[in-house]
């Protein structure tokens, strides 16, 4: 039978985690099944767990927000589907080795591509992209400003600026960063002490950023909305920092920067299916070519989730933690 990671209730790291065989089924129509191949730790995910997610699942449930499998099952009435061929799942409930879900959650990608890779897809390259497309229209040169410039999307965002012709100005906490994000294409790496309302100019080479990115929340926020050219957006996806995003007057009176914020899950509730499938056909295009590749941490199996879980909320990680779904399954 199929096992799965489910989470019995909201609580904190360590977390009231449970492998669990759950039942096998044939899909219905209109479904597909899935043999899970590898799943993500996401900071959502330790999120949910600990029940401070915008959106928590009834207890209990199977968690997981992206993983990569093959499909493995075709029920009557879908078309476009092969059996064999690698896929995304755009639904929760991917800490799993078996999922049967509605092919219109199910991406199909390209035969050969790195399971590994693929199962970090869904989230932080879809976030990166969608916000550097849908709130302002960037021209080659253009710069971007962003804080957490080391997460997850912050890679996301330096790597494909980059193949689009967009120059990235990033902000760390650590110094050790500097250098690794400068190998992966970052233009400018500043530590969060630097003052951008009166470096930004010079660090951009005489022009300001039309895109400020905010995942920490509190004066990291504020650092990179004063970088900002006047007239354009202020994004935030995330907060990190746990603390409030306080904004001055004069960013609005003066500026005229609009502040707007990003949730991957309400854009993929309001785009058309061909968007969705249009923005994850190039990000696969853009991992197979090698142009997006995220860091691994460690690998674990389904069967040590937890210790899966407490690895991924520790500090100071340069990759991802993940989770093998092959290694565990039983028949």
């Amino acid at each position: 039978m199929p096992l799965a990671c489910r989470l019995l209730e909201f609580a904190a790291i360590p977390a009231a985690l449970a492998i669990q065989e759950v039942p096998s089924s044939a899909p219905e129509s209109g479904e597909v099944v899935l043999s899970m191949l590898a799943a993500s730790v996401n900071p959502a995910d330790l999120n949910v767990i600990e029940g401070t997610y915008g959106e928590l699942p009834p207890l209990p449930s199977t968690i997981g927000n992206e993983g990569c499998g093959i499909i493995s099952q075709i029920g009557s009435s879908v078309e476009g589907f092969t059996i064999g061929t690698p896929a995304i799942v755009l639904r929760a409930g991917t800490w799993t080795t078996e999922m049967r879900v509605s092919a219109d959650d199910v991406i199909p990608l390209p035969v050969g591509i790195d399971p590994w890779q693929a199962a970090m897809l869904t989230v932080n390259p879809a976030t990166a992209w969608r916000m550097m497309h849908d709130f302002t229209q960037l021209k080659s040169g253009d710069w971007i400003v962003q804080n957490a410039a080391n997460s997850g999307v912050g890679r996301a965002v330096i790597q494909l600026a980059k193949a689009l012709g967009f120059r990235t100005l990033n902000v760390v906490r650590r110094p050790e960063l500097i250098d690794e994000l400068q190998g992966i294409g970052a233009d400018v790496v500043v530590l969060e002490d630097v003052d951008l309302r009166t470096e930004a100019v010079r660090l951009c080479g005489g022009e300001q950023p039309r895109l400020a990115l905010n995942a920490v929340g509190g004066s990291s926020a504020l650092n990179i909305a004063n970088a900002l050219a006047p007239g354009f957006p202020h994004v935030t996806y995330g907060a990190m920092g746990r603390q409030p995003l306080k904004i001055p007057n004069g960013l609005l009176i003066f500026k005229n920067i609009s502040f707007r914020g990003f949730w991957l899950r309400r854009w993929r509730e309001g785009a058309s299916r061909q968007d969705i499938h249009d923005t994850y056909r190039v990000l696969s295009e853009f991992l197979v070519s090698g142009v997006l590749k995220t860091p691994v941490h460690r690998v674990f199996p389904l069967t040590q989730a937890l210790e899966a879980v407490q690895e991924a909320a520790l500090a100071g990680r340069t990759g991802k933690v993940l989770l093998d779904l092959v290694s565990c399954k039983t028949h």
